[in-house]
């Protein structure tokens, strides 16, 4: 399961590198990042599977569904509150973003509003997953952006294949 990697002006100017043969050190400094940038950015560029981010503060929920999205050869990130959740987009660049609502520090609806609003990550598919299952929760996640909704507790197989309808939809 691949999908064409989107690749920003950055990511242009390190495949230019590398096939001038620079070295990483070479590379880093040219582009005034840190190396250990630069080598996340190479790894992201060589992994070709769907990068998803779950963002769940609960190891209950977290975990199994890591699992079950890898064992489907998903590239499964996690982030663990609002804030991680925020930089993960900027630095793993995921191709869909799986997203509580009730999470330490910034909630879910204020990750969603960012993203969206954000020219570098609006194109991002988002499904909230949570336990707020009120109308009016649905509403406004939706409103605020997000692809799709699913209530917790949700069925694995129908959320994989909400996924999937999301990314189809969502495709470049």
């Amino acid at each position: 399961m691949t999908e064409k990697l989107k690749l920003d002006e950055q990511d242009r100017k390190i495949l230019e590198l590398l096939n001038r043969d620079a070295t990483y050190s070479e590379i880093a400094e040219q582009l005034g990042i840190t190396k250990s940038e630069l080598e996340s950015r190479i790894r992201r560029l060589s992994d070709t599977r769907i990068k998803v981010l779950i963002v769940d503060d609960e190891p209950d929920t977290l975990l199994p569904l890591k699992r079950a999205l890898e064992q489907e050869d998903y590239n499964v990130i996690e982030a663990r509150d609002g804030l991680e959740a925020l930089e993960k987009v900027r630095t793993e660049i995921p191709d869909l973003v799986l997203l509580d609502l009730m999470l330490p520090g910034i909630n879910g609806f204020e990750v969603c509003q960012r993203l969206k609003q954000d020219e570098m990550t609006s194109y991002i598919p988002v499904i909230m997953l949570t336990a707020k299952s009120e109308v009016p929760d649905k509403v406004k996640g939706l409103e605020l952006g997000a692809d799709d909704y699913v209530t917790k507790p949700f069925d694995l197989a129908e959320l994989k294949v909400r996924i999937k309808a999301v990314l189809r939809r969502t495709a470049p």
